[in-house]
C-alpha cells in the first residue's frame, strides 16, 4: 500500500495511473507525429510546442478517468463494467477537451492529429486495463503475509479475506498460534513459528507480519518481532492493517487507546481554512451550473403538487459538535410523510416518495439546496452525512464512538456516501460510520478533491441514492 496525502492507495493502481498518464501524455506526439508524416518537414510546426499541450491532455483524460470510478479499489467489478466505465471516462474527457479547444484555440492540435491521439490512447489505456485486469493480483505479485494469533481478531481477518472486501494484493501464508491460545481460524492454514519466529519468516519468504493477538498482556514475542523487523519484515497491527485494505476504521477491533495513540485525527488551522476556501468555490462553482437544473426541479415539484405543496423543506439534522441547523432540500416526500411528527429511516422502494422525488433523489438533486446550507457554514462540501437529532441520539447510544463524527462539520458528499449504499438501519449506520472515521482520521484538502471527483460518478450511475 502507498499513502498518498494521506489515504491509502494499492500500489497497483498508482502504477496504473502513472502508466496512463504517460499513454495519454505520449499519444499528442504520436497523433502529431502521424498526422503529418507524409507532409513536408515542419508541417507540425503549427501545433507546437506540442508538450503543455500533451500535459493539458493527459491531466483532464486522467481526471475524467477517475471522476468515474476508474481508480476506485473495487475487487468485484466485471470485465464489462470497467469496459463502461471506460466509455463514460473517455466521453468526459473528449467533452472537456472540446470546451477547451473552443475556449482556447492555442490549445488545439487539429481534428485530425486528436483524432488520432485519442485512437491510440484508448487501445493502449484498453491493453493497459486487460493487463492490470488479469494480472495486478496474480500470486507472484502479491505480498506475502504471516497473521501472529489465532483467536477472534485472526478469525475476523480470515473473514474478511474470504468476503473478498478488501483491496488486492496480497496472500496471507497462515496464522501462528501463541502457546495456549485457543485456534479459532482454519486448522489447516496454522504453522508452526519454530525454532523462531525469524525461522518460520525465511522459510515462507514472509514479507509482512499482522499482530492480530486478541490478548497481549500475558504474551507478546516482542524480541521474536524485534528480530524480524531488524531484518526487514514490516510490522503491522491488525487494526492498521484493514484500515489500509478496506478504507475504513473497523470498530470491532479499535479501543480507546489505539484512536489516542494513532496517527491523524488532527484538523490544523490552515487545513480548516484551505477547506473552507474548497466549500465556497465548489458551492459556487456548482450553483453556477446547476441553477437551470435547480429551476426545473422546483417546477416539476410544483406541478405535480398542483401549486399545494411546497417545494423546499427543512429539517434540522446535528452538525459540529452537537449544535442543530436546519439543512434545506427539495421535498420529495408526500406533504404528510412524516405523520405525527415521529423520524423515520427513508425505505427502498418508499411509497411516500413522490414521482419527481424519486428521481431527484435517485440523482442526488434533492440535495442541491444545501449549497446555501455549505454557503452558510452549517456544512461542507465533503463531510459526514448530517443526521436527525432523534436518530443521533438513538445511535449514540447503541454504537460506540458514533459521536466522534460531530467533530467535523457535516457534508454534502463524503467518504462513506461514495463507499457505501444509502443507509437506513443500524447496522447500515454502524458501516458508515467506520468509513466516516476513516475520513476524519485521514482528512486532507487532496483527500477532499479525490472524494469530489468520485462523487460525479456516484451521481452518474445513481449509486447510494433512494
Amino acid at each position: 500500500m502507498i499513502r498518498l496525502f494521506r489515504h491509502y492507495v494499492p500500489a497497483s493502481l498508482v502504477i496504473l495511473a502513472i502508466s496512463e498518464f504517460l499513454i495519454f501524455f505520449l499519444s499528442i506526439y504520436i497523433g502529431v507525429g502521424i498526422r503529418f508524416i507524409s507532409q513536408e518537414a515542419g508541417a507540425s510546426a503549427s501545433v507546437e510546442p506540442l508538450f503543455p499541450k500533451a500535459v493539458l491532455f493527459a491531466v483532464v483524460m486522467l481526471g475524467s478517468m477517475i471522476s468515474m470510478g476508474l481508480y476506485w479499489r473495487n475487487p468485484h467489478v466485471s470485465i464489462m463494467g470497467m469496459l463502461h466505465q471506460l466509455f463514460l471516462g473517455f466521453a468526459a474527457g473528449v467533452m472537456v477537451m472540446l470546451i477547451l479547444f473552443y475556449a482556447f484555440p492555442t490549445v488545439f492540435i487539429g481534428r485530425g492529429a486528436f483524432g488520432i491521439a485519442l485512437a491510440i490512447a484508448f487501445a493502449g489505456i484498453l491493453t493497459a486495463r486487460i493487463v492490470h485486469y488479469f494480472y495486478a493480483d496474480t500470486d507472484t505479485l502479491r505480498r506475502r503475509l504471516l497473521v501472529l494469533g489465532t483467536g477472534e481478531l485472526a478469525s475476523q481477518l480470515e473473514r474478511e479475506l474470504d468476503t473478498g472486501e478488501m483491496a488486492p494484493g496480497f496472500k496471507i501464508i497462515g496464522f501462528v498460534r501463541i502457546s495456549g491460545k485457543p485456534v479459532e481460524v482454519d486448522m489447516n492454514r496454522v504453522i508452526t513459528a519454530h525454532p523462531s519466529l525469524m525461522e518460520a519468516v525465511k522459510q515462507h519468504q514472509i514479507q509482512e507480519i499482522v499482530i492480530a493477538l486478541d490478548e497481549r498482556r500475558n504474551y507478546f514475542p516482542v524480541w521474536d518481532l524485534l528480530d524480524c523487523k531488524m531484518n526487514g519484515v514490516q510490522i503491522t497491527d491488525v487494526t492498521t492493517f484493514l484500515e489500509q485494505r478496506t478504507s475504513k476504521i473497523r470498530l470491532d477491533t479499535v479501543h480507546p487507546s489505539t484512536l489516542i495513540f494513532a496517527d491523524g485525527y488532527s484538523h490544523a488551522v490552515l487545513a480548516s481554512y484551505g477547506k473552507r476556501i474548497l466549500d465556497i468555490g465548489a458551492s459556487l462553482s456548482l450553483l453556477a451550473v446547476s441553477w437551470p437544473v435547480m429551476l426545473l426541479t422546483a417546477m416539476a415539484i410544483m406541478l405535480e403538487s398542483g401549486g399545494r405543496g411546497t417545494i423546499f423543506y427543512r429539517q434540522e439534522r446535528v452538525g459540529k459538535d452537537g449544535k442543530t441547523f436546519d439543512v434545506l432540500k427539495f421535498r420529495s416526500m408526500r406533504m404528510d410523510a412524516e405523520r405525527g411528527g415521529k423520524a423515520q429511516w427513508a425505505l427502498k422502494n418508499d411509497d411516500r416518495v413522490t414521482r419527481v422525488g424519486c428521481v431527484i433523489r435517485k440523482y442526488r438533486i434533492d440535495e442541491l439546496p444545501q449549497l446555501l446550507n455549505v454557503l452558510k457554514g452549517d456544512m461542507s462540501f465533503v463531510g459526514p452525512r448530517p443526521e436527525r437529532p432523534q436518530f443521533v441520539e438513538e445511535l449514540t447510544e447503541k454504537i460506540p464512538y458514533y459521536g466522534l463524527r460531530h467533530k467535523v462539520n457535516p457534508g454534502i458528499t463524503g467518504w462513506a456516501q461514495i463507499c457505501y449504499p444509502y443507509g437506513s438501519s443500524e447496522e447500515d449506520a454502524l458501516e458508515k460510520l467506520q468509513y466516516d472515521l476513516y475520513y476524519i482520521k485521514n482528512y486532507s484538502l487532496w483527500f477532499d478533491f479525490l472524494i469530489l471527483t468520485q462523487t460525479v460518478y456516484a451521481v452518474l450511475s445513481g449509486r447510494g441514492g433512494r
